[in-house]
């Protein structure tokens, strides 16, 4: 399908791509968002850029770049941003949505089968083997991002001071994440040529049907006013916030479901660099101060996550969904969980199509901008880091079956029992390791193949030998 512009079509719009040629799209976009951000933006581009020839690579990029800026998962809201692009507020909502609906229907599922049979050896062997996988995935992740991104000395020095900050000094996430920008803003004026190391904008677009609506008076919708703006805050905050105060004021401040809806709205507003970035920051919260999950439990999540379509940090729906199954009040455990998942998937992403409909048109004009692709390189370097203490964390957790921890001076260390490493695991996530960094093995087959030895290795020795 050609994007050359047609009267005859969508003169609102400035191009002849019909929602339903979109919708088909996105269903396929959907479908196909394994991999993590990096294969699901791959899908898009190969599907968008190459085959279907809507949007330039310059305006892809584009877009990319400011998804990267934004909290929240870049993939996800690159949908919406095109999706709006293309055929303005219902575009950005069925692109978005659509990205979002195979994950959610599958982890639900996922979670219900967890919390009624994690106790039967067989998911428990599939979990085993996932977990190591899973581990050498965020190992594999925090060298590959950490390339791209530390470029320089102020790059390496942010990512060591972000590790330090979070894994000896439990430092929170978002501070760390607001150090790095404000950082990034300061260098971006004292010494440029360190600080902007990931470049926003290019050239123009090459005549495809986004790059030609941009121009002229065809697509009235991506402009930029007051009116528009308070009109999408008048629709989209409520949204948000109204399920929140419902809860606070009918069940209280300190019930389960209203701690849920208040963490993970939180979670939105500082997820930066991706779903990887803020497990660490989720773990510490949900694992340690909630009690919502057991350590090796976060990793179960993620291994969902990972093996099933959409944005990585669809595991906040697990989150919710055991902690509400734990505290589920006057509801049955499971209506409780369900209840709980979707609460959790709802102010994770209302959030995203808010930060999309009304900045889009704004960001447009950061296009270049010297102090954002500062800020944002400070970010990223920082992310590294955060990235990096979740990797440790996970080790530990994959390796040891206990792990103890000493607190002095400020600090807090994790100590595992070395009587207690886990032989097995420790195997698994090295042999997962070398498959991704030296054969390229694609993530599904490591998963897949991870899973069924540890499936193996319980027929074979026993459910005591692996726990």
């Amino acid at each position: 399908m050609s994007g050359t512009p047609s009267a005859g079509k969508n003169p609102g719009y400035g191009h002849d791509i019909t929602f339903r040629e979109a919708l088909a799209v996105w269903l396929r976009v959907a479908a196909l968002s394994f991999g993590g951000p990096a294969g699901q933006i791959a899908i898009m581009h190969r599907i968008l850029v190459d085959e279907k020839k809507w949007v330039s690579e310059s305006r892809f990029l584009h877009a990319l770049n400011y998804c990267m800026v934004l909290p929240g998962p870049e993939a996800q809201q690159l949908t919406v941003y095109i999706g709006w692009l293309l055929h303005g507020v219902k575009g950005g909502l069925a692109a978005g949505c659509l990205f979002v609906l195979p994950g959610f229907l599958s982890i639900l599922l996922l979670s219900v089968l967890y919390a009624g049979f994690q106790d039967l050896t067989l998911v428990q062997a599939l979990f085993f083997g996932v977990k190591a996988a899973v581990l050498a995935i965020v190992i594999h992740a925090v060298i590959r991002i950490g390339r791209r991104a530390l470029k320089n000395a102020p790059m390496y020095l942010l990512a060591a001071a972000a590790f330090v900050s979070i894994f000896f000094f439990s430092v929170p996430f978002p501070q760390v994440i607001i150090s790095a920008g404000l950082i990034g803003l300061l260098g971006s004026r004292l010494a440029p040529e360190s600080f902007v190391v990931i470049k926003h904008g290019g050239p123009e677009g090459d005549g495809r049907a986004i790059d030609t609506m941009m121009s002229g008076n065809a697509a009235h919708h991506t402009r930029a006013s007051l009116e528009r703006a308070f009109k999408v805050m008048a629709v989209w905050l409520p949204l948000w916030f109204a399920p929140l105060i419902v809860l606070s004021v009918t069940l209280g401040f300190d019930n389960v479901f209203t701690q849920i809806g208040l963490f993970f709205s939180k979670l939105a507003v500082v997820t930066f660099g991706g779903a990887y970035s803020v497990l660490a920051y989720m773990a510490q919260e949900a694992v340690q101060n909630h009690g919502w999950l057991a350590p090796g439990e976060m990793l179960d999540g993620l291994g969902m996550a990972e093996t099933t379509p959409g944005p990585l940090i669809q595991v906040v729906q697990f989150v919710g969904f055991m902690g509400a199954f734990r505290d589920p009040g006057t509801l049955s455990p499971m209506a409780a969980g369900v209840a709980a998942s979707v609460l959790a998937t709802w102010v994770t992403f209302v959030p995203c199509f808010l930060w999309i409909f009304l900045g889009a048109p704004y960001i447009e004009t950061l296009r270049g901008n010297q102090a954002v692709s500062a800020a944002l390189s400070a970010i990223t370097a920082a992310v590294v880091g955060v990235m990096l203490n979740l990797a440790i964390w996970f080790a530990i957790h994959v390796a040891f079956a206990e792990v103890g921890d000493i607190q002095a001076y400020g600090m807090r260390l994790l100590v595992p029992v070395w009587d207690s490493v886990q032989i097995a695991s420790v195997v698994l996530s090295a042999a997962a390791f070398v498959a991704l960094l030296r054969f390229k093995a694609g993530m599904l087959p490591v998963i897949a193949v991870s899973a069924a030895l540890g499936l193996a290795y319980y027929v074979a020795f026993g459910s005591g030998a692996a726990m």
